[in-house]
């Protein structure tokens, strides 16, 4: 999937996923969200983040976490 409003550029951030056209990072709105702002409340901070932007952040943090694999270890004493 093509993302519209997500890009990632090593000369912004270190290359971490942004919403186009500003510095705000994918993980950064991940925790405006986890603390319990709302998409609306976030661009209403920012107006300069397009409400579709910020909602694409989350799919894209989504699709991301798609591929996640977890492996358990056990700790010997």
């Amino acid at each position: 999937m093509e993302f519209q409003y997500i890009v990632s550029d090593p000369e912004i951030l270190s290359g971490k996923p942004i919403i186009k056209g500003s510095r705000i990072s994918v993980q950064l709105i991940l925790e405006w969200l986890a603390s319990g702002a709302s998409i609306k409340e976030i661009v209403e901070e920012f107006p300069h983040l397009p409400y579709e932007g910020v909602q694409e952040a989350v799919l894209y943090a989504s699709r991301w976490m798609e591929n996640e694999i977890i492996i358990e270890t056990k700790v010997r004493a």
